[in-house]
């Protein structure tokens, strides 16, 4: 049984709403960032920024209580109100490829603690707690964690008769994506809402596993002093037949020491390795793309591993066992700075052009992790490899806001 909750969000002014609203802070170039936070006076950048500028020279609680004020200011001059009364928001992101409507609310910690909220992914115990401190410095949090839900028929029946209403916002953004966002918030319809989650035995979390982790830290350092909304986090709520998994590409800057056609002999001994036509990708599990030297490549997994370790059948881990690892040397996905990483719904032409520019020397093309992978992970408490997976939709920074007051 999942509990969900409404609250009362801070969002951007209807006027302003497409001026506030941003891209997640890293996928911002520093050209880009600057050329934002130069014309734009209303991007939410202007807020966050103060979290990452000059991080050698001010000290990281500093800097929040910078974020916090002018947080503080962007309320004052109304260009973020609060709602009145708790609500929750129903949210349809647009874009030239997908089509995601899912639902904003405060999802339960207990539930988290309980493991009626599943987990994939391991968390780094340093980002949690920096996550941790900021929270605890600017009480708001500006983006919520991806959480899909099983197919509802009822739930997604009266989802498509709440997008016939007025909607609360509608704007389009600049990267092409158009977003409408509907207020949930007769009792009526927060009754009917959350009654459909009771009947859910899990949620699984598909991406923010150190949002979540950082909000129950947050709750037990603050035991009795903690406020109500910190018994919960913001969760955007999507089908899980709806979520779109990517795979992430890997880049590898050096053969370790080995010459490409000793390399490619070795290669033999667990795979089927052909060269193919230009942009090639894989099409089904136990298949990886590799592009060496200008050339394509196909490499067909010989020996398909038993289904009764789930971890060993994950294309990401038959990559690092069989390449990364015993051929190139790289032992930990997450720091090796010889190891670089593509989302896959980027084109397949910027790995392409990494290694042609001599910025790396061979790159590595996955096939998507599955939900059914996903999910029998979560349910068997075991853990995605690094850098496995890409899911979309990602929110917009500064559309929703969840205070922790």
């Amino acid at each position: 049984m999942a509990d969900i909750i409404p609250f009362k969000a801070v969002r951007p002014s209807a006027d302003k709403v497409a001026l506030v609203t941003t891209r997640p802070y890293d996928e911002y170039s520093a050209a880009e960032l600057a050329s934002w936070l130069d014309f734009n006076p209303f991007s939410f950048l202007h807020i966050v920024n103060l979290a990452f500028i000059n991080q050698e020279k001010i000290d990281p609680i500093r800097r929040y209580k910078m974020v916090a004020t002018k947080y503080s200011d962007f309320k004052r001059d109304g260009i973020l109100i609060q709602d009145e009364k708790p609500a929750m928001y129903l949210h349809q992101i647009i874009s030239k490829k997908n089509n995601f409507i899912g639902i904003l609310a405060g999802t339960s910690l207990q539930d988290y603690q309980t493991n009626v909220i599943k987990k994939h992914e391991n968390t780094l115990d340093y980002r949690v707690e920096n996550l941790k401190d900021y929270f605890n410095e600017t009480r708001f949090n500006a983006e919520p964690v991806l959480m899909m839900y099983p197919n509802c028929e009822d739930l997604q029946h009266w989802i498509q008769q709440k997008r016939e209403q007025t909607p609360l916002y509608d704007f389009s953004t600049t990267n092409r994506e158009r977003h409408i966002v509907w207020k949930i918030e007769s009792d009526e319809e927060l009754q009917f809402v959350q009654n459909a989650f009771k009947q859910m035995p899990n949620l699984y979390i598909a991406d923010g596993h150190h949002r979540s982790a950082t909000s129950d830290l947050l709750l037990n350092e603050n035991g009795d002093r903690a406020s109500d909304n910190m018994h919960h986090f913001m969760s955007y709520l999507i089908c899980e037949t709806t979520i779109q998994i990517n795979e992430y590409n890997r880049l590898v800057h050096d053969l370790n020491g080995m010459q490409s056609e000793d390399f490619l002999a070795i290669l033999e001994k667990d795979f089927t390795v052909k060269k193919v036509h230009e942009y090639w990708k894989p099409q089904k599990k136990y298949s990886f793309g590799m592009y060496l030297d200008g050339v394509f490549y196909s490499l067909k997994l010989k020996n398909i591993p038993a289904e009764d370790n789930i971890i060993n059948t994950l294309d990401p881990q038959i990559l690092y066992d069989t390449i990364l690892q015993p051929l190139l040397n790289i032992t930990d996905l997450r720091t090796d700075s010889r190891i670089s990483y593509i989302p896959g719904n980027k084109n397949i032409m910027e790995l392409v052009n990494k290694i042609d520019n001599g910025d790396y020397k061979v790159g590595f093309i996955l096939y998507p992790s599955s939900i059914d992978e996903i999910k029998t992970l979560a349910d068997n408490n075991l853990t995605m490899p690094p850098k496995s997976t890409y899911i979309e939709p990602k929110f917009r920074n500064g559309l929703i806001i969840y205070e922790f007051q």
